[in-house]
Parts: C-alpha cells; structure tokens; sequence
C-alpha cells in the first residue's frame, strides 16, 4: 500500500522496549482473564483459550466521519428492511444468481417454499452490521464553504462502504472489549486522559437487547432463545457472552445452542407453527452459523433451515433478510435510482448514495461484459467477490484475471466486482498468541463496523436503533481482515478532529 496517507497515532511510537514489554504481558493476561479470546484453529482444545489478536493502542478514526456512520445506521437499517420484504426485487436481482451458485440457489428455494406457504412469523429480528473503510484517494478536498482545502493536508476524504452483513453479525462482545483492553494499556502508558476519546461502545448491550425485545413480543414466557452454532466453534467468547449477557440481565429468559443436525433430529412444528426442539418451544433463532455452505452437511441441514423458517419463531436473520445480504443485491442497490424504491426522503437517499464505492455486475449481458473487460484491464482498481459471508473468499487485484479468465460467462454472474477502497495507514503493535516479542510497529489499516437492530414486518417497523460498532485492524499489506479467519486484530477508533 505504498503512496497511501497515513493517520496520526494515538501515542508516540515506539514505546521504549522496557515499558513495551511489560504493558504487552499485562494486556495479554488482561484480554485473556476478561474473555478477549478464541480457541486456536491450530491447536484445537475445548478446554482452552488464547488471548484474539489485538492491537496494543487504538487506531485514530476522524471523529466527523464515526459520528455520520453512527447517525447513518437507522437509515441502512430500514432499507435494509425494506430490501428484504421486497419479493420483486430479490426475485429480479437474484435471478441469474441462483442459477449458477448453488448455495444462493438453495436459500432462494427455502425463500420460495415458504412465501408458497405463508409465513408462519411475519416480524424479522435484523442484527445488521455495516461494515466501512476511510477512502484516501481525492479529487480535490473541498471545505463546507466549497473552497479547496489547502491549508491542511487530510488523510482520508469520506468513508465508503464494504459490505452490509445480515447474518452472524460477530463482534458484539470482542467490539466492546477492545475498547476495555486499550484503556487499560493507555492508564498503563500514563496516557489515561486519551481515553476520553475513545467512544462509549455498548454493542453486546444492544444486541441483546434486540433478542430479548423480540423474546417478549413472541410472548411465551417458557420459549427459548436458540443460538444456532458450527459444529465445532473457534469464536467462542463472542458468542457466549452473548448468551451470559442474556442470563444476566434477564434471568427468567433461558438461551439454548444447537447446530443445524440437532434441530434437524429433534426438531418438529406444532399445530400453530410453533417450533420445538425437543421439549422446548423457540421463541427466538439466533443464527451464528448457515452462512456458509461448509454448514450444511447434507439435506438435513436443509432440511433444518426449512423448518425453522416455516414456523413462527422470530428468526434473526429470517431467510429473507439472509438474501437481502448477498453481494448482488447490495450491488443492484450502488444504482442510484435503486434507493428511490426504498427510501422516499431525498436527503437520505443522498446520505445513502454517498457511501457506496463503484459495485459492478459480471452477468451475461452488455453491462457485465464490459466490467469483465474492465477487470482485465486494470485488475490492481478492484476486489472480486462471491455471495459468501465469513472472511476468506474474495480475490485481489492481480489476481482477478486468472479467476475470471478460468469461469464460463455464466459462472461470473455468481460474482460482482467492487472498485478497492485505498484506506489511510496507521502505525501500531499488532499483538499475537505466539507472535514476536518485543513486537515491532507495523502499518495497519482499519475496518469500522456500526450495528444496528432492527425489528417488523412487511407493513411496520416496531424497533430500529444504532447498537454499537466494532473495529477490525489488518496489516496494510494484507487483503482480508477477518479475526476469526486469523487475519486481523481487535481494535476500537480513537477519534481525532
């Protein structure tokens, strides 16, 4: 990423290698005894832990632009919302999708059954999480009065948005104790008054505020709330402490964790729709896995996903609101005259317009043909993507051509493109289990993700609220950030003016 501007750092660095090593012991213990922590992929045990990787101090973000994202999410939220319960244009958008991406295609099958069917729960509980970058790269930098900005050079001119996530919407407990984990290192550095501006960040909070909500207007008060979890699960701290969040604050709620198989083997609907998993009636399924096609081992996890979605539990996401997050539908979406559809105010449309970078179709047809062209051309602009959450699956830059060159013209219609966002580097000690100590200050670049809950049904909105943010820090010459792909590190923005 040479060329790139670069934000200023929190604290001066280096920190003398003395205090380095003694505050980087300190916040190792101090992430792992507050459940900052994960079981290694690589060295996996049920009955142990390693510290996430995170960065020792906090990553400047301009507090102008995480003020606009914060104020934004209500917005993303009810077009999200909206985008979902829009049979017609899923439908369209999708079209060409399903007919090569199995997966997509089969989550398109289940949508069908059960709009064929009817829906046995009207209301949806959205937990989305928009996910943003600073873009650096210019034209000119114009101030509120439309002059150009001489004075003061700047690192970044906006923020662009990478994806929208409407499943498995992780970091609503590592987010929060980022931010813990980095005041203590910034008391540790005598740089306590700093802290101040950090932001208050009650992701797990609300979140969780969002099932519970959901729980009382399903209004059993003997049903559960279900995680739906992977086989084998890495991000444990995140996920539970979601679960002991809600037995805490809310005891009377029990929160049960089953996979896809279980609910395939013990579950069945009762005579009103109702879903049971072996003695206990769901009010509320919490998918943390389905996301991806690894999780569905034969039909029955099909199966599974099915029968959730026919009975009256509130799902998070519902199926809809699952293809309402896919790739090809955000991209249709980057169209301006697309909002026009979702949103009436034209102040918000333009809010809206603003934050999305150039997204491309790759179908069969004059538009897609010249994107591929375009991507040939000049591959180093873009990021190719599929319709796939969890980290891991998108191709860079040089790469591009010999993916796209290998897929049928038909195949390509499984995948957009996206022009690559060019974020401001920042310096910072990038802390992992097993990593080099003292560590050494590398340059990083930073991922923000605002979360929003959300909560109606076809007609109505009843809940819509900003629940928190996370942030995701990755080193600079890295293309994915995912920390539970083993990418990136926890991080919260120190906010500068």
């Amino acid at each position: 990423m040479a060329g790139n501007p670069t934000l200023e750092e929190c604290v001066q660095l280096p920190i003398k290698e003395e205090l380095l090593m003694e505050v980087t012991e300190k916040a190792k213990d101090w992430a792992i005894m507050h459940g900052a922590a994960m079981r290694s992929k690589t060295n996996f045990s049920a009955d142990s832990l390693n510290f996430a990787p995170f960065l020792l101090t906090p990553s400047s973000f301009p507090r102008k632009e995480f003020e606009k994202a914060v104020a934004l999410q209500t917005i993303i939220n009810r077009l999200m919302h909206n985008v979902a319960h829009d049979e017609e244009f899923l439908t369209t958008t999708l079209a060409e999708t399903i007919k090569v991406d199995e997966f997509t295609g089969n989550l398109f099958n289940i949508y069908k059954k059960v709009l064929a069917s009817g829906f046995g729960q009207r209301l949806s509980l959205g937990i989305l999480r928009s996910d943003l970058m600073l873009e650096s790269r210019c034209k000119d930098l114009i101030n509120e009065n439309g002059n150009k900005e001489n004075e003061k050079p700047c690192a970044y001119c906006c923020w662009k948005q990478v994806e929208i996530n409407t499943i498995a919407s992780g970091f609503g407990h590592l987010g929060p104790i980022s931010r813990a984990i980095q005041s203590f290192v910034l008391s540790e550095l005598d740089c306590a008054e700093k802290i101040k501006n950090m932001p208050d960040n009650q992701a797990l909070a609300g979140i969780c505020n969002g099932m519970v909500r959901a729980w009382e207007i399903y209004n059993n008060p003997k049903a559960v709330i279900m995680f739906i979890i992977e086989d084998v699960t890495y991000n444990i701290c995140d996920q539970r402490f979601h679960e002991f969040y809600i037995r805490e604050k809310y005891p009377h709620i029990k929160v049960v964790r089953r996979t896809l198989t279980e609910v395939h083997d013990a579950g069945k609907l009762g005579l009103e729709k109702q879903l049971v998993v072996g003695d206990l009636e769901v009010a509320v399924i919490y998918f943390r896995a389905g996301y991806e096609p690894g999780h569905y081992h034969s039909h029955k996890e099909w199966d599974a996903r099915y029968l959730m979605e026919s009975s009256k539990a509130i799902k998070c996401p519902s199926i809809h609101y699952h293809l309402a997050g896919t790739k090809k539908v955000q991209q249709a979406l980057a169209q301006p005259e697309m909002l026009e559809r979702f949103i009436s105010d034209p102040e918000e449309i333009k809010a809206i317009g603003k934050i999305f970078t150039g997204l491309y179709s790759l179908e069969d047809n004059d538009v897609g043909n010249n994107t591929y062209e375009m991507a040939l051309k000049e591959p180093e602009r873009f990021v190719l993507k599929p319709q796939r959450e969890g980290g891991g699956n998108n191709v860079y830059g040089l790469d591009i051509p010999d993916v796209l060159r290998k897929m049928s013209r038909v195949e390509r219609s499984a995948w957009i493109l996206m022009d690559l966002i060019k974020p401001p580097i920042s310096k910072g000690y990038m802390i992992r289990p097993g990593g080099q100590m003292p560590p050494s200050v590398v340059d990083v670049v930073s991922e923000l993700g605002i979360f929003g809950v959300v909560i109606g049904d076809v007609d109505n909105i009843i809940c819509n609220y900003q629940a928190g943010h996370m942030l995701r820090t990755k080193v600079a010459t890295a293309n994915e950030g995912g920390v539970a792909a083993g990418l990136g590190a926890l991080d919260s923005p120190y906010l500068v003016d």
